[in-house]
């Protein structure tokens, strides 16, 4: 088995052109560009299976692989984040690579699925809170800095933040880590048009 790519993707329904209108989608440019971007990525280390961790069972799932896996004829196993402690889940990460992965012969590439604080303009669905802009900053200072332990941390840290993310990607870098893989992570997009944030990360995988 080999990781050769790995993400973190947003699954906002609006990024969906069958759900939002025109000038919806143009207020999300960067961020459809970014998964425009990860998708050639993807698509160029020809990989046999993408796994994909979520919380949600519906758009969850079906928003990132709308962009990143349209060309995509392998296998894809859909792995549902439940809502429980955030270490556990990066120790999930961990043990499922060391039960799925160690020993499998496919090359991977890895998708977490989620959207980050909900609450970040007075006109979004949840309002604004101080949480949420705190909570945004901190996570993408701590995957750069690639401090799992503050990972571990936030929700602690920042209670009203309202995310939908983070399990997710706590899952993914178990995973990483279990490994023993080399990585960077680069932001491609981080935008928040509607009050809710969207996220947009490569991991730059090294052999």
């Amino acid at each position: 088995m080999s990781i050769k790519f790995a993400c973190i993707a947003p699954h906002p329904p609006l990024l969906l052109p069958s759900v939002s209108k025109k000038e919806e989608r143009k207020k999300l440019s960067d961020t459809i560009d970014a998964l425009s971007f990860l998708r050639k990525e993807l698509e160029s280390k020809e990989v046999d299976k993408i796994i994909i961790s979520s919380p949600h069972d519906d758009w969850g799932f079906s928003v990132p692989l709308f962009y990143l896996a349209k060309n995509f004829n392998g296998k894809i196993d859909k792995v549902l984040i439940g809502s429980g402690d955030l270490k556990e889940e990066f120790l999930k990460g961990k043990r499922y690579y060391l039960s799925e992965l160690e020993d499998n012969s496919d090359e991977i590439a890895l998708i977490a699925s989620g959207d980050t604080s909900h609450c970040l303009r007075e006109d979004g669905p949840y309002g604004f809170h101080h949480d949420g802009p705190s909570f945004d900053k901190m996570l993408i200072k701590s995957l750069n800095d690639k401090d799992v332990d503050t990972l571990t941390r936030l929700d602690n840290l920042f209670p009203e933040a309202l995310e939908c993310g983070l399990r997710p990607i706590l899952f993914l870098l178990g995973v990483l880590e279990a490994s023993e893989k080399k990585y960077n992570p680069e932001v491609l997009a981080y935008q928040y048009p509607f009050g809710v944030g969207y996220l947009t990360v490569n991991f730059k995988i090294y052999e």
